[in-house]
């Protein structure tokens, strides 16, 4: 098994670079299940908890190669390219706020959210030509969508990390 030291930040396994190649890709196959969010606030989808995951064992780059290479599916799917850009910011300052910074993921998530928020917005409504009342639809099942899959992230992270050991030296 070869290990590669201070690549991109990273220490890691062949083991863990699978898991990285993993994570970016199962946001593709998590993006198609939809869960109806309730008062009428949209759909959401469980695609996040892979992004924060990466985030989380990898730092930046780590939630920067999930956020992008997961969005794909979802990119093709809606024609909107510019759901990359939103996912590359929430993944990659997610993996720094929660990696280097040392906040707890939901906090990190949070604020990762609030920053990609003006993105989200501008892209959908200028750029995708979406609708204001979807976008605002879509802006609060992403906020109920991106807590609940952070408190998903914080519970499973502990034991991912035993199990991978240290996987990044924090960028």
């Amino acid at each position: 098994m070869f290990v590669r030291k201070n690549l991109f930040g990273f220490e890691f396994t062949s083991k863990n670079l699978l898991t990285l190649l993993l994570l970016a890709a199962l946001p593709n196959f998590f993006g198609w299940l939809v869960l109806n969010v309730p008062w009428g606030a949209g759909k959401f989808h469980i695609f996040q908890v892979a992004i924060f995951l990466a985030a989380g064992l990898f730092g930046p780059l780590g939630g920067i190669l999930a956020g992008s290479l997961g969005a794909v599916g979802s990119a093709v799917a809606l024609n909107n390219p510019y759901i990359i850009v939103g996912n590359v910011i929430l993944g990659g300052l997610t993996g720094y706020l929660y990696m280097c910074r040392r906040w707890h993921m939901v906090f990190a998530v949070l604020a990762a959210f609030a920053v990609q928020l003006p993105w989200l917005y501008y892209s959908d409504i200028y750029l995708a030509h979406m609708p204001v009342k979807a976008v605002e639809g879509i802006i609060v099942a992403l906020m109920i969508s991106n807590l609940m899959m952070a408190l998903i992230a914080s519970a499973i992270l502990p034991s991912l990390k035993r199990y991978y050991g240290s996987v990044s030296s924090g960028v």
